[in-house]
């Protein structure tokens, strides 16, 4: 007796365990579109005496860390972004307009005399301030006798032969040096052990270290030289960490807020809400029709279903994954997108038993002949989601994490969970009594009839050519005469979604707008409320459009804030168009290479259609073209590429097994054969995307009607378009039928269509 079965039996329930442990001990990291709060991209630019690269990057952003921390938001994540971009999350901080001052100001770095303790009470003199030094003791200090400026470098260090002990190394400029030596002179006047024998060192007014001047450091004389010494009882990383303040605040590096987002935490709770709903309704809907089609087969894929959601969420939350709203919709759609490798196998599984009818190896046989197509499209969707993670920015990023997390899931719950549970499900005496009742030994009416008839589809390939032709010429009219509703992403300028109490008209939103002095602002209303676009504004122009909104609408509420600097817009519409183009030409490449090349140039064609017909609805509908549509967009070519590697999956298997049978008629074979693959898929996903629809709001609303326009012309351009192409393209080709692979020589026959 074979290992294998109780190998993955073991496997799988290991995973689901630690799955289960992980999902009820750990919370998720919500992004901030989910959470509420402030985003801000902040750019570092060359100064006069500095040039803006990943180390002086990394060294503002160890100065934005403890400004954030003044803020209030403990624990705040920033990260840098390339070599000159800082990402700065502040979580609940509503008002963008105190972030963006406390965040994007430039370092100040001081150096003070301590002219002693300030009892409670203490009134300090002119230029003087009461400041708690790093012990948080208060002292009175004098006026900046030095500035940033005046330091070239900072280091930690250690001395061997002093004990190993850490000190922190200050390199003066020519202009830093005399004062310093005045300033240590002034306090060396003074017994060692006063307070006023003290050095301020302050970052943005608060003191890093006060240290007392050493003993054999003479009055009058003071520090002399290129260079000081900070000795204290530092350990390495106090060092180093006071070391990177010194440098950061002695070389401010001037930075530029290019991107900001404010989004209110009413807004993430109902995107939270709206997007389980569609889950809870579309794993059930979903359910319910597998269930419905394959019987017990289908009870057992959607149990594997429900693991794999489990699953999918203990990697996202163990991988310490940040889940942002097209992210959160990408788990909902993987959910529906996951049926597919079991509709392969139940598929496959059906046609085996058609020909021998014994359950169990029917069941084997499904795993092994789907597996092929399985891996394909699942690396192809891949390929998708990895350029939304390397060319993407923002909340899509998080989708491109979710879309690999939920591939690689999916993978394994198919093939190892559903594997488990459907052997196990067959070898039970009262399932091998009653094959019908597993799903597989049925194989359908509607398949008997495309078995009987057999409809030629191929013998209208140039009707069909040229209809898609005429879909794509009016999706082109529609960019041409309505033109392309790009978001404030791609344009660069500010976006921000205000809710009111008292519902106001587009008419009457854009009036009172015009009236604060924005004529060409674009103002849409909606039941959830009022939308307004303008270009690059400050937070005292954003109040007027809030304060005039105020004056019919009652209490305004500002939900979501989006701020985009010129230079990233253009940035981010340059990247959209890359991950297309690098989309297409990475699907070419690996169809080409697992097929051959008129394969991968009709699918290609094929992926332009689709895209075409989506961009030109979504022209035609003036609906905006932002991030979360270009997520959608590679989604639609990873769906779709699924469909068309399953149809030449199966033509190559069908060519190599009737090698002198026309093209044109295997090709029809393959696209009648894979017809139940298809339609079961899409609307697994459909049902899905349906909940999205009706649920997501207004974003999520968007996201789901591209997908849906997506997945239905990516279907019908499977069997209407690439097969077509297909064709065509080898008439004009030289080379011959692949050869049948072992094993699989023996010709499939029918269709598999559900009743």
């Amino acid at each position: 007796m074979s290992r294998a079965p109780v190998v993955r039996a073991v496997t799988a329930l290991a995973v689901i365990a630690v799955s289960l442990f992980v999902a009820l001990t750990m919370s998720p990291r919500l992004g901030l579109d989910l959470r509420g709060g402030t985003q801000i991209v902040l750019e570092t630019r060359d100064s006069p005496t500095a040039k803006a690269d990943a180390e002086a990057t990394d060294r503002t952003l160890e100065v934005l860390r403890r400004r954030a921390d003044a803020l209030g938001v403990a624990d705040a994540p920033l990260s840098r972004s390339g070599e000159r971009r800082i990402i700065v999350e502040l979580p609940g901080v509503q008002d963008p307009a105190r972030a963006a001052e406390v965040i994007g100001k430039t370092a100040q770095l001081t150096f003070h005399a301590v002219e002693g303790p300030a009892p409670e009470g203490t009134t300090p003199g002119k230029d003087r301030r009461v400041i708690p030094d790093e012990d948080g003791a208060k002292v009175i200090v004098g006026p900046a006798r030095l500035t940033g400026d005046g330091v070239s470098d900072a280091a930690a260090g250690t001395d061997p032969q002093s004990g190993g002990g850490w000190f922190v190394t200050l390199d003066l400029r020519e202009k830093g040096r005399k004062e310093w030596a005045k300033l240590t002179g002034e306090a060396a006047c003074h017994p060692y052990g006063d307070p006023k024998r003290r050095v301020a060192i302050v970052l943005d007014d608060k003191v890093l270290i006060s240290p007392q001047v050493n003993e054999d450091v003479g009055c009058g004389v003071g520090l002399n030289g290129p260079s000081t010494q900070i000795t204290g009882a530092f350990d390495v990383e106090e060092a180093q960490d006071l070391a990177a303040l010194i440098k950061g605040g002695s070389l401010p590096v001037p930075v530029e807020i290019v991107e900001q987002r404010t989004v209110g935490p009413t807004l993430g709770a109902a995107a939270i809400l709206a997007s389980a709903q569609a889950a809870v309704i579309g794993v059930l809907l979903t359910g319910l029709f597998i269930v419905v089609t394959y019987r017990l087969a289908g009870a057992v894929a959607t149990i594997a279903l429900l693991c794999y959601a489990l699953i999918s969420y203990a990697a996202l939350v163990a991988l310490g994954a940040t889940l942002t709203l097209p992210g959160l919709a990408g788990f909902v759609l993987a959910i529906g997108m996951a049926v597919d490798a079991n509709v392969l196998v139940f598929e496959r599984a059906r046609e085996e038993y058609a020909a021998k009818p014994r359950l169990r190896p029917a069941l084997e046989g499904g795993f092994r002949n789907a597996w092929s197509a399985v891996a394909d499209s699942n690396i192809t969707t891949l390929l998708a989601a990895g350029l939304l993670f390397f060319l993407a920015s923002g909340p899509v990023r998080g989708f491109g994490v979710t879309l690999v997390i939920g591939v690689v899931a999916s993978l394994f719950t198919a093939m190892v969970v559903t594997r488990v549970l459907a052997q196990w499900a067959v070898n039970l005496p009262s399932v091998a009594r009653r094959p019908r009742a597993t799903g597989l030994a049925d194989i359908g009416r509607v398949r008997r009839w495309l078995t009987a008839r057999q409809p030629d589809l191929m013998r209208r390939r140039v009707p069909y050519l040229m209809v898609t032709a005429a879909l794509v010429v009016a999706a082109l009219g529609g960019i041409a005469v309505r033109g392309m509703n790009f978001g404030v992403e791609f344009t660069g300028g500010r976006m921000m979604d205000y809710s009111t109490s008292t519902p106001l008209s587009a008419d009457a939103a854009r009036e009172l707008v015009s009236g604060a002095g924005f004529p060409n602002a674009v103002v849409q209303s909606s039941d959830e409320g009022v939308s307004v676009r303008t270009g690059r504004i400050g937070e005292a122009e954003q109040a007027r459009i809030e304060a005039a909104l105020e004056s019919e609408g009652g209490q305004v509420t500002k939900e979501r804030d989006e701020l985009i600097g010129p230079s990233l817009g253009e940035e981010l519409r340059r990247n959209a168009m890359i991950a297309l183009g690098v989309a297409l030409a990475a699907q070419l490449t690996y169809l080409a290479f697992r097929f051959r090349w008129t394969f991968g140039l009709a699918t290609v064609i094929a992926l332009v259609v689709d895209a075409a017909v989506v961009v030109g609805v979504f022209a035609w509908l003036g609906k905006t073209i932002d991030g979360v549509f270009l997520a959608s967009m590679l989604t639609v070519i990873g769906y779709s590429v699924n469909d068309k590697v399953v149809v030449f999956d199966r033509v190559r298997e069908l060519w190599g097994a009737r090698r002198r049978a026309p093209f044109a008629e295997v090709v029809n074979g393959a696209v009648l054969q894979t017809v139940p693959r298809t339609v079961n898929t899409g609307l697994g996903a459909l049902f899905i995307l349906g909940a999205l629809a009706v649920l997501g709001g207004d974003s999520l609303t968007d996201f789901a009607i591209a997908l849906l326009i997506g997945i239905v012309t990516g279907t019908l351009s499977s069997a209407l378009v690439a097969a077509p192409l297909a064709v065509e393209f080898e008439r004009r080709g030289t080379a011959g039928p692949p050869r049948p692979k072992a094993g699989r020589g023996r010709t499939r026959e029918g269709s598999g269509a559900v009743v």
